[in-house]
């Protein structure tokens, strides 16, 4: 019986996510495509006005920043922009945002080539996918 339970164990132990892994997914263009409020309620977004583009470099430091998309690669934004530091404490990826006027922490629960999930502090968990650019064939 012994046996088994460290089988179980390693299993448990092999098949949890390094957060390291989602580190590689981050950087890059993100759409808003749902929000679930700690209660279980979820808003669906079919289009969004904005999309945020996040970077970060080999510091773990960066920016994220709201842009509205234009098409073919254009971008109009401010010059505001949100502080990142991301940090692995207890075996999650948490990403410290900062302004001038407030700071919170938001944990990555999923970072793939396709989608994005953070959880806040208040368990409202945002759901973002890969924000794919509008192009035109447009002759100059």
């Amino acid at each position: 019986m012994k046996k088994y339970g460290i089988i179980l164990l390693i299993l448990i132990f092999s098949c949890s996510k390094n957060p390291e892994t989602l580190l590689t997914h981050l950087n890059g263009y993100w759409e808003i495509e749902e929000v679930t409020l700690e209660n279980g309620t979820k808003k669906q977004y079919q289009f969004s006005e904005t999309i945020d583009y996040i970077s970060i470099n080999d510091s773990l430091k960066g920016y994220r920043k709201k842009l509205k998309p234009g098409i073919n690669d254009t971008y109009f934004t401010s010059d505001d922009a949100e502080a990142i530091t991301l940090k692995i404490e207890d075996n999650q990826l948490n990403i410290y945002y900062k302004t001038a006027y407030a700071e919170w922490k938001e944990t990555v629960l999923e970072a793939s080539e396709k989608h994005l999930k953070v959880s806040n502090e208040n368990n409202t968990i945002y759901l973002y996918k890969r924000y794919t650019p509008i192009r035109l064939d447009v002759e100059e």
